[in-house]
């Protein structure tokens, strides 16, 4: 598929949605520019320099006509601005039961990891007509994911997780690319969206082979670093119990409350001084420049694989 036709297609019914509003700010742009231009040839052609015509003011003025002129592009304006400010929150209101995929972007390559443990570098496969969220983080600067055929495009940043969502309809082959300038080689920092049935999705999982999930890693991880010695069920150390730590609202020794959502487990492995759980001695040690983003979405994966707050309602 060519460059222009990868910027074209639609794999969405956001992107559909998106080409729609743009295609009619586009035409109302051309409506009320058009008379302008041909307003402004037209006049400066009739009344030159030298030219015998009545230039007195006209004596009767189209009132209706210059208030249309005015509220007509004004109320179409504000359901535009409407409409787009709809689709935008629609972006970052996930749904339930979405298909989790965690994703590292860092110079000059993105990796995404599934829930079922299959890893992949600049490809990312994705069963048709089920909604896909992404949590996304980076290894080194700024980069930015970009999607044409879903019109979706999320930065990411180093130090924190960022989120986006989508559902894509039509299976086929697209591209992906990195929006924002990461370096040297950041014209190259690209790869593959694939959208396939469910059927040909599963059957890809399968024979892409993985011996452990994304959680079952991350408990690996948790023994081989030595955390379970403080948050297994058997420590002796006075720290926090992660069993069905996730998405609770958590007290804090500086009175705030903070939700023990994918962001806070991060910032607790790479920062545990940041936001100190009330109760606690602040003995955590860091893990910043110790783990990369992936092995930390792993432990997060299993953390939240322990029960979250609303399972234990």
């Amino acid at each position: 598929m060519s460059p222009i036709l990868h910027w074209l297609s639609e794999a969405s019914t956001h992107a559909a949605a998106v080409d729609r509003l743009f295609a009619a700010v586009t035409l109302l742009v051309l409506l009320l520019s058009a008379p302008v231009f041909f307003l402004t040839i037209a006049f400066a052609v009739r009344y030159r320099r030298g030219r015998l015509v009545d230039r007195r003011p006209v004596p009767n003025r189209n009132v209706w006509l210059e208030v249309s002129w005015t509220i007509i592009p004004f109320v179409l304006l504000v359901f535009f601005f409407i409409r787009a400010t709809t689709l935008f929150v629609d972006l970052y209101q996930t749904p339930p039961g979405a298909l989790q995929i965690d994703v590292v972007a860092k110079q000059w390559m993105w990796k995404f990891q599934h829930p079922e443990g299959q890893a992949e570098i600049n490809e990312l496969h994705v069963p048709a007509g089920q909604a896909v969220a992404l949590t996304m983080a980076s290894q080194d600067v700024i980069h930015s994911l970009f999607i044409p055929a879903l019109r979706i495009k999320e930065d990411v940043v180093p130090g924190r997780y960022t989120h986006i969502w989508f559902k894509a309809d039509e299976p086929g082959e697209y591209q992906l690319t990195c929006a924002e300038f990461c370096g040297t080689n950041h014209s190259v920092m690209g790869g593959h969206f694939i959208v396939m049935t469910p059927e040909d999705y599963a059957d890809w999982l399968r024979g892409s082979g993985t011996d452990l999930s994304l959680a079952a890693q991350g408990e690996a991880l948790f023994r081989s670093r030595g955390c379970s010695g403080c948050h297994g069920p058997s420590a002796t150390v006075h720290a926090p119990k992660l069993e069905g730590l996730f998405g609770k609202t958590i007290p804090l020794q500086d009175g705030r409350m903070v939700t023990a959502d994918a962001g806070y487990i991060r910032d607790s492995i790479l920062l545990p001084q940041a936001a100190i759980a009330a109760g606690y001695p602040p003995i955590m040690p860091t893990y910043q420049n110790i783990l990369g983003e992936d092995e930390v979405q792993k432990l997060v994966a299993y953390i939240q694989s322990l029960g979250g707050a609303k399972e234990q309602q």
